[in-house]
């Protein structure tokens, strides 16, 4: 039986449209190894869709949640007030659709050079599991005698044990697939309450999962811990800040954004998840074939292995480290091929059956479809 599945694609701004085309060619050639399809439907949506109509998240809210999944590329410009795209769009995605959980994975794959001195695969392999729809990004805040010596701004950060718990419950059996571990990163010496709450929610679910090894670390302290002995984490389950702020660490560490990946994953099917890379617009490289794909060609991965298409999603992983390792530089005018070149190559590897899975390990593509159920 040949499954079918409904995918949005939003391919937004700057290098987002280059970067996701270079996605849908890898898509093809899965479609046509592995004998499953997709029908796909494309949504205008970002920084000049905005300009000229106002639109925002409101307008194809409706259109995208009919979808099982939604690949998304990149979204912002410099011609648009800071907030407007991230609030209006991004954040209202993640909250009207309850993706409760940004799953980041750090993986230093063989052939690609980090920063790190001496650190090697082996010594990093971990998923950061971020809370996606409350603490501070719940979009509430004020600010009273603006433009004047008097001003005074209020951010709110809103933490609910129901919310805590969901994610962390997910966190907890994602590591019970892995290596038994996980950590809670926060700031519990100075966010008193909130960091209680977190501490309370972890020990409380850690009687559920008693395979499972808990440790927590503060948040400053992870800044240093990950970069240095990345071996000592498995699942990292923290907060939206703290999460947003140490994943771009963790892309660093594994090479740098143009590799880097995430889900937003909603944890019941009641709504689609939505997949990307987690690097910005880049507009200053846009056009150039400059921008590596593999960042959004992973969150393709990680979208197939969501969809329970798991040996295509893990072909897709394996042909893109194969390329990677094959790049003289990761972005770039030194990259050495254009984005498009790039793209075509981990397509033509997977559509021909060549990727070397030997250069991936089991991974979270394979829990996915178990851990967070899609919609079809």
């Amino acid at each position: 039986m040949t499954h079918r599945y409904s995918l949005a694609v939003l391919p937004g701004d700057g290098i987002g449209p280059e970067v996701v085309g270079c996605a849908l060619d890898v898509l093809d050639a899965a479609e046509a190894r592995y004998g499953f399809t997709t029908a796909r439907t494309e949504i205008t949506a970002g920084a000049q869709h905005y300009l000229a109509t106002g639109e925002l998240f409101a307008e194809v809210e409706d259109t995208l949640r009919g979808h099982d999944a939604i690949l998304f590329g990149s979204m912002g410009d410099p011609a648009v007030t800071p907030g407007i795209l991230e609030r209006g769009f991004i954040l209202e995605m993640r909250q009207r659709f309850q993706q409760a959980a940004n799953v980041r994975p750090v993986r230093l794959y063989p052939g690609v050079p980090t920063p790190i001195a001496e650190l090697t695969p082996e010594r990093c392999e971990m998923v950061i599991v971020r809370e996606n729809t409350e603490g501070a990004y719940v979009g509430q805040g004020s600010t009273v005698h603006a433009g004047t010596p008097n001003a005074v701004a209020m951010q709110e950060s809103l933490n609910t044990r129901a919310g805590i718990e969901r994610v962390v419950d997910f966190a907890f059996r994602l590591a019970l697939g892995r290596r038994k571990k996980l950590t809670l990163c926060h700031k519990t010496n100075i966010l008193v309450a909130a960091g209680q709450l977190w501490q309370e929610v972890v020990s409380d679910l850690a009687a559920k999962y008693p395979e499972v090894e808990t440790d927590y670390v503060h948040v400053d302290a992870m800044c240093f811990h990950l970069p240095l002995s990345p071996e000592r984490f498995d699942v990292i389950v923290t907060d939206n800040l703290f999460g947003d702020i140490i994943t771009d660490l963790g892309a660093v560490i594994q090479g740098g954004l143009g590799v880097a990946t995430s889900a937003n994953l909603n944890l019941d099917g009641s709504a689609p998840s939505m997949f990307e890379a987690i690097h910005g617009s880049a507009p200053d490289i846009a056009g150039k074939g400059w921008a590596n794909p593999s960042g959004a060609i992973l969150s393709l991965a990680l979208l197939l292995g969501h969809l329970g298409e798991g040996a295509a999603a893990r072909a897709i992983e394996a042909a893109t480290v194969q390329v990677l390792g094959e790049l003289p530089a990761l972005a770039g005018a030194e990259m050495g091929m254009s984005t498009s070149e790039v793209g075509a190559r981990i397509a033509a590897i997977v559509r021909e059956g060549r990727a070397d899975e030997t250069l991936v390990p089991e991974s979270l593509l394979g829990q996915l479809a178990e851990l967070a159920p899609s919609r079809v």
